[in-house]
């Protein structure tokens, strides 16, 4: 049987504070093949298993959402707390109204949120409050100063804790304010078709960003393959690898041959020279 939402005050609160707790170790458990996923699951496990029952319906669907939420997932862990609160008020909106609301659409805003958030939150807090934090407990400790160490750890906990809070906070309360409007006015399915779109951009960008795969293929001066290639379309090798490694994955080959396939065939292309 359906667990009823309880919203009082005290509920809430008690679901910020879940919210900013555990996204703080959305990182304890990193993978590289899915990264901060355990992560998220951890931190969206207590909401999921509050709107499900015993029923062997309710089990199957919340099987569902575990399995929904142990996809890719990867960003900064203090502006994580905001895709968890958003997070947690769609999947409460998908147990209250199952046949008007695509759970397709939770996975999607995670996607389109991860790579914004990720720009925004490790500019914030690795590029500048960390070096701005360390560089002025640097010179304090340089100086024999136990205020080094302290002044560090508090200049980078306050806007951590400020982020955190507030961002699972406004994440959960906009989502809970919002998505039944958006369900009602079919305003989801626009949004769910943007934000698809905004996370096939982010994941595009990231093969061309973070895959290095290129060819010394020449013949004499004129000709260079590479070159060429980058002319018609640019990181045309990095995208054909990521779809061989897609097709690898839809035909249910396991991450241990996949990982055996990269290294091997990596290996034989760079002795061909083939590959760089």
């Amino acid at each position: 049987m359906k667990k009823e939402q309880n919203n009082s005050q005290a509920t809430l609160r008690k679901k910020y504070w879940q919210f900013f707790w555990r996204s703080w170790f959305i990182q304890a458990s990193w993978n590289y093949e899915r990264q901060m996923n355990m992560g998220f699951m951890y931190g969206i496990a207590p909401t999921i298993d509050a709107l499900y029952g015993d029923s062997p319906e309710e089990i199957e669907r919340k099987k569902e959402a575990y399995r929904r939420h142990m996809a890719f997932y990867n960003c900064t862990p203090q502006t994580s707390a905001f895709i968890l609160g958003l997070t947690a008020s769609m999947e409460e909106e998908y147990a209250r109204e199952p046949d008007s609301f695509d759970p397709d659409s939770i996975t999607a805003v995670k996607s389109s949120l991860m790579g914004p958030l990720s720009g925004v939150g490790d500019s914030f807090f690795q590029g500048t409050i960390r070096v701005l934090a360390f560089g002025l407990g640097i010179n304090f400790a340089k100086q024999g100063s136990i205020l080094g160490p302290i002044l560090a750890i508090i200049i980078s906990f306050i806007p951590s804790f400020i982020v955190t809070y507030w961002g699972g906070k406004i994440g959960y309360s906009a989502g809970n304010k919002y998505l039944e409007k958006l369900t009602k006015e079919n305003v989801i399915d626009r949004l769910m078709y943007l934000v698809t779109i905004v996370g096939l951009m982010v994941i595009g960008s990231m093969i061309a960003s973070m895959i290095g795969i290129t060819t010394p293929i020449h013949m004499g001066k004129t000709f260079n393959l590479q070159k060429t290639l980058d002319t018609v379309f640019p990181q045309i090798i990095p995208l054909a690898f990521t779809f061989f490694m897609y097709w690898l994955l839809k035909k249910k080959v396991g991450t241990g041959w996949i990982l055996t396939i990269c290294i091997v065939s990596g290996l034989i292309f760079s002795v061909l020279g083939i590959f760089a």
